[in-house]
């Protein structure tokens, strides 16, 4: 074969060339981390490559979303908690009312400090975010939710909805929670039935909130509900010692009214003989072993005092009220004057009472919901940590798929040069031969 001079100088420099070319492969290796320079330098590894990348900007998102997440359901949780400590003030503030050495000037105070504390709590029912939304409207963020007075009471304007983030691929977390659940339905009185006074009551009795021994029997399809407590005072000593105080158990709710200890019609004035149980001031009056079909309802109440002939006290099943309902009828029970020679002190005391077993509910109402709350975030911060593990394991997939092996790439390298600078020289010493070095 014969080898011509242009064919010495061109397989010279395209070996030149092809040295130069891997060398400057190895430098942008070594210079970037990367072995995977383009697609062409290994197509499987780098469509793997790609595949995790975009799984991993996957999970940064969630990432994202999740200490969002942390971040509203912690700064809802603050709110709710100036919210607790709110209603124990004004919690606080009733007993104060309750005290019998208060004139009407005292309460007429104790009322004014707690208007204010009423618009403060309107305050945080309508507290915002950082972008601007109503945290307690739903999803009607840009809607502000509660507005009113104490005079007229407050209305709620959001919805029940629960604004959520996508924190998982399969798992959405609410992060904020309905004006509505929070404020608004709130069972009143022991969260079973609330206890109150007839407002035509002319004694001084008081009841308490009650109690459920058995809620199963509370709710029979017996039990209406609306129940009362009625007295009658034997002045004449009709059935036993005169002056003696008697009580009914009666279901309201019958046309006309039933005596659930005789099962008869209730005989209001004491002109029949259904006030069978004489009355004892602090003495528990139980709705158990009643008449038939009524029997048992699993209900306590206690009432102290000294109730007049015809006074009533009423036992129903509870309802939702509002927490501003709440502190407004406190405020208007510490207004009224309390004239001389009324039972108004008795009325007060069993507004009193009632307003601090319903704001004892409302407590409960938002410790529940800041339970929820909490449970909330753990859950966020469970998924940070899985997903922090997963974007590791990505990373080292990555690292496998794509990082240069400096080691190998310096040899290389190191070699590739060696071997240009020979591939250089010798080119050099064979472009120099000419058979006019060998003529004479």
């Amino acid at each position: 074969m014969r080898i011509s001079t242009g064919m010495i100088y061109d397989a010279g420099v395209s070996g030149i060339n092809k040295q130069t070319e891997t060398m400057l492969n190895l430098q942008q290796q070594v210079a970037s981390g990367k072995r995977i320079l383009t697609p062409a330098d290994d197509p499987v590894g780098a469509a793997r490559a790609l595949e995790v990348t975009q799984s991993q900007s996957v999970i940064v998102q969630y990432s994202s979303n999740q200490q969002n997440a942390s971040d509203a359901l912690a700064f809802t949780d603050t709110q709710l908690s100036g919210a607790t400590d709110l209603l124990g003030q004004i919690r606080d503030l009733a007993l104060q009312g309750s005290n019998v050495t208060l004139n009407d000037s005292g309460r007429q105070s104790i009322a004014t400090t707690l208007r204010g504390s009423y618009e403060q709590l309107i305050g945080i029912a309508n507290a915002t975010d950082g972008t601007g939304q109503y945290m307690f409207a739903g999803y009607m963020g840009n809607t502000k939710p509660f507005s009113g007075s104490v005079a007229n009471g407050v209305t709620y304007s959001g919805d029940d909805g629960q604004r959520k983030l996508q924190v998982s691929a399969t798992q959405q977390l609410a992060i904020s929670n309905s004006g509505n659940d929070i404020f608004n339905r709130i069972s009143n009185g022991n969260g079973i039935f609330t206890t109150g006074y007839s407002p035509s009551n002319t004694g001084s009795g008081i009841i308490d909130a009650g109690s459920v021994t058995d809620p199963a029997k509370w709710n029979s399809a017996s039990n209406s509900g609306n129940l009362q407590v009625q007295f009658w005072v034997d002045t004449t000593g009709t059935i036993g010692p005169a002056n003696t105080t008697y009580y009914d158990l009666v279901d309201a709710n019958g046309i006309p009214p039933k005596s659930l200890l005789t099962g008869t019609n209730s005989t209001p004035g004491g002109a029949g003989n259904t006030f069978t149980h004489a009355y004892t001031s602090g003495q528990s009056i139980s709705f158990t072993g009643l008449a038939a079909p009524y029997n048992d309802f699993g209900a306590t109440v206690t009432i102290k005092g000294a109730p007049a002939s015809g006074d009533s006290f009423s036992l129903q099943k509870s309802s939702a009220q509002s927490v501003f309902d709440t502190v407004r009828k406190l405020i208007f029970a510490l207004e009224r004057p309390l004239a001389s020679g009324t039972n108004n002190a008795s009325k007060l005391t069993n507004d009193i009472a009632s307003a601090v077993t319903n704001i004892d509910q409302a407590s409960q109402n938002i410790m529940t919901v800041r339970a929820g709350i909490g449970s909330r975030i753990n859950e966020a911060d469970s998924l940070k940590v899985v997903n922090d593990s997963l974007n590791l394991q990505y990373t080292q997939a990555l690292s496998t798929l794509q990082d240069v092996d400096y080691t190998k790439a310096a040899s290389d390298l190191a070699r590739i040069t060696t071997q240009l600078q020979a591939a250089q020289k010798s080119f050099v010493n064979i472009s120099q031969l000419s058979l006019f070095s060998y003529l004479p």
